[in-house]
C-alpha cells in the first residue's frame, strides 16, 4: 500500500513537471508562420528582387545567398530568447566540414538606417564559426567565443542545427544545440532582428521568440 502511494506521488509530480514545461514552452511565439514571410521586411539592392533571395518552400525559409542583404522583423525587440533551426546545403564532394565556407548571420538590435550592413550585433551564422558574436557598423561590445564548444555539438554540413540566443540588456549568450558557444555584452540593447543573405544558400525554420517581462 505504501509503495502504491509513493508511485502515485511520483506520477503526480511528473504531471506537474510536464505541465510546467509545456507552459514554459508555450510562452514562445512564432516569428515565422511556416507559410509566408508576413511580418518580415527585406533589404536588398534596389536592382534586386527580394522574392528571388528570400523564399518559403515546404514550410522552410530558403535564402539564396545572393545578393547580400537580410530579411528582418517589423517590430523591435528587447530582452528575449530567440530560437531557430538552420542548415546549409552540403556541397558534393565535401570531405572536411571545416573547409566549408558557407556564410550567413543573425543580426540583433538592428539600428536605422537599414543598409548592408547596419549598426547592430551579429551572431555569426558562418558554419565554422557559428555563434561567434561581434558588433557591426561601429557597434561596441566584447564577446568570448568558444570554438571547441561549437565543434563538440555542431552537426555535419547539411543537417539541421538549433541555435538559441538570449538577449538581456546588452548581454548576449549564444547556444548551439543546447551548448553555450559565446557570451558577452555590448552597448546596444534593443532593435529589430534579421537574418542575412551573404553568399551561401541557407535554410531556416522554427523561428520562435519568448520576450522577457
Amino acid at each position: 500500500m505504501k509503495r502504491i502511494w509513493v508511485t502515485a506521488a511520483l506520477l503526480g509530480a511528473l504531471v506537474v513537471w510536464l505541465g510546467t514545461s509545456r507552459a514554459g514552452e508555450g510562452e514562445f511565439k512564432n516569428l515565422f508562420n511556416g507559410q509566408d514571410l508576413k511580418g518580415w521586411r527585406f533589404l536588398v539592392p534596389k536592382t534586386a528582387d527580394p522574392d528571388k533571395t528570400f523564399m518559403v518552400q515546404d514550410g522552410i525559409i530558403v535564402v539564396s545567398g545572393k545578393p547580400d542583404g537580410y530579411f528582418f522583423t517589423d517590430k523591435s525587440y528587447k530582452n528575449y530568447i530567440l530560437r531557430f533551426d538552420w542548415r546549409y546545403k552540403r556541397p558534393k564532394g565535401l570531405e572536411d566540414d571545416e573547409k566549408f565556407g558557407g556564410n550567413s548571420g543573425l543580426l540583433v538590435h538592428i539600428q536605422e538606417p537599414h543598409k548592408v550592413w547596419p549598426k547592430c550585433v551579429e551572431v555569426q551564422g558562418m558554419n565554422r564559426e557559428h555563434g561567434n558574436t561581434f558588433g557591426v557598423g561601429g557597434a561596441k561590445g566584447k564577446f568570448k567565443f568558444d570554438k571547441q564548444a561549437l565543434l563538440d555539438v555542431r552537426k555535419p554540413v547539411g543537417e539541421w542545427n538549433t541555435t538559441e540566443i538570449i538577449c538581456d540588456g546588452g548581454a548576449i549568450t549564444a547556444k548551439v544545440n543546447g551548448k553555450q558557444v559565446c557570451t558577452g555584452k555590448g552597448e546596444l540593447e534593443e532593435g529589430q532582428i534579421g537574418f542575412q543573405s551573404e553568399g551561401a544558400k541557407i535554410y531556416f525554420r522554427n523561428i520562435k521568440i519568448k520576450e522577457k517581462k
